[in-house]
């Protein structure tokens, strides 16, 4: 009974009690910063391995962006690619577009790579699959006017697509869940951290990426470690495709979270309210006890089918779990159908039994020490590439690869 009962208080607290008690937090204590229209110089940074499918329509979608052309550059970092990236690349030289082509390096060693060649005062670095809105960039760089924010996270928006994953709808109203609670999060402090898909940090805040660990929460991180607030801008959107396949998103959910839970690893100093204050809470409740939920969900699966004759509560606990489990199952087992309603009725446990199934493996990872520095994007047939991408900042780095012979691939 007490395991069932702990694991009840843990998973309410995870999924109920932390997002309430940001919301409140948010209400009650709110930190104003200030925007304005500032134009910094922006480097744009893209690093792509092997993203011929969609590295063209990301280039198209950056300088259709209102900001001036002459306080932009974009730089795109090829880590290894062998299929038409660079050549594509190559064509938007005229439009400012500087190409850094490099041996098969890993997604870090290119990110840092475009540090070092970029010129702006802000770093912007962006997925090679993402797609900004025309005036993203401009949105991006507004808190920034405020010398309090070194980070600025922008708006991951999934698109929908035909043959999207089972698991599609889900995601997207894990989503707009996650923004309302980004919002909530920067009203009174800081939000914990960006995804790839779009963030800006000035440059001043950025270090060198690490390999093994998720690049865009290690960098965007590392503003809230320099002593700089890492904010929300709903309105700089970018917008993404859903997985092509539930064993895609799978394979992606276990790589973002094996380096997701070696990242904190990096930045567990953050974990000490001493330092950080509110924010530690944030970061242990957010990042570690959210993606170690399958522990007390399993607890709870076990427990509560043993303590069926103790009363009714216990039994409702059991078979609410079969039910939506079920469903889950349903969910992914029916590849996306049925449409329409109960379509939409199995989206979000099929999700759900998904990322937990990632968990679990990537808990296991981390338990045997295995790290996932490098990989292979997963693509369907005649689909868009997946994503590679990112942004940084510095000097030149990097030289064009001469051979086309590429090097020995490795789980990227």
């Amino acid at each position: 009974m007490v395991a069932f009962w702990a694991a009840v208080a843990t998973i309410a607290y995870a999924y109920a009690g932390f997002p309430l008690l940001v919301l409140a937090r948010a209400a009650l204590r709110p930190r104003p910063f200030t925007t304005a229209d500032v134009r910094p110089s922006v480097s744009v940074l893209i690093a792509a391995h092997d993203e011929a499918d969609a590295i063209g329509t990301k280039l198209e979608s950056v300088p259709t962006t209102a900001y001036p052309p002459g306080l932009r550059e974009v730089i795109v970092a090829s880590d290894g690619s062998v299929d038409g990236t660079e050549d594509v690349v190559a064509g938007f030289a005229d439009r400012g577009v500087r190409l850094l082509a490099l041996p098969r390096v890993g997604k870090a060693a290119a990110l840092n790579a475009a540090i070092a060649a970029a010129t702006g005062e802000v770093l912007v670095f962006t997925d090679a699959n993402s797609t900004l809105a025309p005036d993203a960039l401009a949105a991006l760089v507004r808190p920034l006017a405020d010398p309090s924010v070194g980070g600025v996270a922008g708006d991951q928006r999934y698109r929908p697509e035909a043959g999207e994953a089972p698991v599609a709808g889900g995601e997207r109203s894990y989503w707009s869940f996650d923004r309302r609670l980004k919002e909530a999060e920067s009203r009174a402090g800081n939000t914990i951290s960006a995804t790839g898909a779009l963030y800006a940090v000035r440059r001043e805040a950025v270090g060198q990426v690490p390999e093994g660990v998720t690049d865009d929460f290690a960098t965007s991180t590392g503003v809230i470690a320099a002593g700089y607030r890492l904010v929300f801008a709903p309105d700089a959107v970018a917008w993404e495709p859903v997985a092509a396949s539930g064993d895609a998103e799978f394979g992606r959910k276990v790589r973002i979270m094996t380096r997701g839970l070696r990242g904190v690893l990096v930045r567990r100093s953050l974990l000490d309210p001493r330092r950080s204050g509110f924010y530690a809470v944030q970061l242990l409740s957010h990042k570690v006890l959210r993606r170690l939920m399958v522990v007390p969900l399993l607890v709870l699966a076990a427990s509560s089918p043993r303590l069926w004759r103790r009363g009714l509560l216990y039994r409702l606990a059991t078979v609410g779990q079969v039910g939506f489990y079920g469903a889950g199952v349903a969910g992914l087992v029916t590849g996306g159908r049925p449409r329409g309603p109960l379509g939409r009725l199995l989206a979000l446990p099929a999700f759900f039994l998904l990322v937990n199934a990632a968990a679990l493996r990537a808990c296991w990872n981390l338990a045997t020490g295995r790290r996932i520095d490098r990989w292979e994007p997963h693509r369907a047939p005649d689909a868009p590439a997946t994503s590679s991408g990112g942004s940084s900042s510095a000097s030149t780095s990097g030289s064009r690869r001469t051979s086309p012979a590429p090097p020995a691939r490795s789980p990227r």
